[in-house]
């Protein structure tokens, strides 16, 4: 059952309607978690040398983890039971690839979050504070999850910067206002301007 289906659009205008405060948090929320885990995985063997920095470092990449993966759990919840459903304002080809490119994003978070999650179990890792995953599972099994979860993570990055080109192409070249529907504050409410 939806809750919250108003749509805030001035008639006449495309691109006016933005999604819920909700809906632009979480959105925001995930983009910036996955960028972060992101980084610490690609990045952090390389620039810090092994000891308890590296070490700590890590236990606050299995933790953002776990946020993310209550993120993403959150995030459709919210947009089907709580979230602005917003009218499409092309519903055409570009429309198709857009739900195809939302859809393969939504997958490789989950694939991603399962991946981490198995990971942190066969290995046993130190989260921040008192917590503690016990090992679980063959160790064997570290080097092939590690692979995986950090080959899905690559997959996830490329997608979602096709995903942010597109939505500049939508804001700079074409001004038509759909990335505006996902801005927080201000500058989603600023008016409808053609160049």
């Amino acid at each position: 059952m939806r809750m919250n289906t108003a749509v805030d659009a001035t008639p006449g205008r495309r691109g006016t309607a933005t999604y819920d405060r909700g809906t632009i948090a979480l959105h925001w929320l995930t983009a910036g978690l996955v960028l972060v885990l992101w980084l610490i995985g690609t990045f952090l063997e390389d620039l810090v040398p092994k000891g308890a920095m590296r070490s700590g470092i890590w236990s606050v990449h299995f933790d953002l983890g776990f946020v993310l993966t209550a993120v993403i759990v959150a995030f459709p919840v919210w947009r089907h039971t709580g979230g602005r459903q917003l009218p499409v304002d092309d519903p055409g080809p570009l429309h198709v690839l857009a739900m195809m490119t939302h859809a393969a994003l939504y997958l490789l978070l989950f694939v991603i979050a399962g991946l981490g999650i198995a990971n942190a179990l066969v290995r046993g890792v130190t989260l921040v504070g008192p917590l503690a995953l016990p090992a679980v599972g063959d160790p064997a099994w570290r080097r092939p999850l590690t692979h995986w979860h950090g080959l899905a993570a690559n997959i996830l990055m490329v997608l979602a910067l096709f995903h942010a080109a597109a939505a500049l192409v939508h804001h700079y070249l074409w001004h038509d206002g759909i990335l505006r529907r996902i801005l927080p504050g201000r500058a989603a409410q600023r008016p409808f301007e053609k160049p």
